[in-house]
């Protein structure tokens, strides 16, 4: 069985990943449209508006971790939690949109009007910088990830990643690397062959890298924003606990539902012994209850339902 991701950081040490993405982003993104103006550079450019919405990415999604801090109230009695979730799907939309969408279509105007690059020079020294930044930030990103993903595999704990804030900043910087490599490229392929068309096309290829990207975080934000389970080892060590209990005969599911990275809500559906009288029911309830909050301090919110098993609802399909 895979090892327990590690448990997340707290503080300001909890969004250090973001905190260096955005730093390096900002600074990037202002050299990036520097070079641009003075080279005439289309893939440079779309590199500068790459890094401005990475930038605007990292802000969106400290704000959403900001938001989903608030207590729960009338309105929103299991908290405000998952709008962090919101807005990491916003990213991916702004990821798609503006990054993917604007690389593009500057792509497709430099080739349908090509104009000639100046001095490439500032180009690679921009690029070259932007690389150690942009490369500073990935490896802190992975680092952190590699942490919390403990014997799990990248894809898997992408996929189990209950914390998009995480992974987002990863791919975000990954994106960023195979773009630098690709402005690159367009720019010595345009300088050296003399066809400025060549850096229209490589914005393009940028383009492409940024709608993937997007896709890819879209598909995951969209999974925790209707809802994900807990994780499995978790919902097997909750099963584990109520069947070693003697008085219940039989656990007919338990349903779990992530309401922020870190507070779960589980639903748990049990046949109790039919000699039980109600009143050692409650008391039992209780008693699990206490147990299961010991035992797994995300649970922020339990419900057990006495149900005899022959009446439980679904209980293979969604147990």
């Amino acid at each position: 069985m895979a090892a327990a991701p590690a448990m997340p950081a707290t503080g300001w040490r909890a969004n250090l990943v973001i905190y260096a993405a955005l730093a390096a982003n900002l600074g990037i993104a202002a050299a990036k449209f520097v070079a641009a103006a003075i080279t005439a550079s289309s893939s440079m450019l779309t590199e500068g508006v790459h890094s401005l919405v990475d930038t605007g990415n990292q802000a969106l999604l400290l704000y959403g971790q900001y938001r989903a801090k608030r207590l729960p109230d009338r309105d929103h009695p299991f908290g405000y939690g998952r709008e962090l979730y919101f807005w990491a799907f916003i990213v991916a939309i702004l990821i798609f949109g503006l990054g993917a969408g604007v690389s593009i279509y500057e792509g497709w105007r430099h080739i349908a009007a090509p104009e000639p690059l100046r001095d490439p020079l500032v180009n690679y020294v921009v690029l070259a910088i932007a690389c150690v930044l942009e490369g500073a930030s990935w490896w802190v990103a992975m680092r952190a990830f590699a942490a919390r993903k403990g014997d799990l595999g990248w894809w898997r704990a992408i996929r189990e990643s209950k914390d998009p804030s995480g992974f987002i900043v990863l791919f975000e910087d990954s994106a960023a690397l195979a773009g630098l490599a690709v402005a690159a490229a367009g720019v010595w392929a345009s300088h050296h062959w003399g066809d400025p068309r060549i850096d229209g096309w490589a914005s393009i290829a940028i383009g492409v890298i940024l709608a993937v990207v997007a896709m890819l975080l879209a598909r995951e934000s969209k999974g925790l924003l209707i809802g994900e389970r807990a994780n499995l080892d978790m919902v097997a060590r909750i099963r584990a606990l109520l069947e070693a209990e003697p008085c219940i005969t039989h656990v007919n599911h338990v349903r779990t539902i992530h309401t922020a990275p870190d507070r779960i809500f589980v639903a748990i559906s049990a046949d109790f012994a039919d000699a039980l009288p109600m009143g050692e029911a409650e008391t039992l309830i209780e008693r699990l209850e206490q147990r299961l909050k010991a035992q797994e301090p995300k649970l922020s919110s339990i419900y057990i339902r006495p149900e005899k098993r022959e009446d439980a609802v679904d209980a293979l399909a969604m147990g």
